[in-house]
């Protein structure tokens, strides 16, 4: 079922990307000198869908950190949870009886056979 899921999602969100690299293939300048247009400090000339599949990618990684990040107190409770239920087990198996711990006879007054 995940397969075909998979399928129905990802197929047409790789042909839409394979359309838009196609249809972005001239070359287009980048500059981060906003003053001077003619002659930059720093100007790089890629294709226009790199600067698309980048702009992607960088927009994945930036939703992720932000979930990651939103979602801490929620990690950060399961640490809680998680280290106070060991801490009760191990309360609860120090108060344990010795005696419900010891093997205890099948039945009573009869003498346990070894299967030696």
């Amino acid at each position: 079922m995940r397969k075909i899921i998979n399928l129905v999602f990802f197929v047409p969100i790789a042909i839409l990307l394979i359309l838009l690299s196609v249809a972005n293939r001239h070359w287009v300048s980048f500059s981060i000198d906003p003053l001077n247009t003619e002659n930059p400090a720093f100007s790089i000339s890629l294709p226009f869908f790199v600067f698309m599949f980048g702009m992607l990618i960088i927009g994945a990684i930036i939703g992720a950190s932000l979930t990651w990040i939103s979602q801490g107190k929620h990690r950060k409770a399961l640490r809680e949870k998680s280290y106070e239920a060991t801490k009760m087990q191990r309360e609860y198996e120090k108060k344990q009886p010795k005696e419900m711990t010891e093997t205890k006879e099948v039945a009573p007054g009869l003498p346990l056979i070894s299967s030696n």
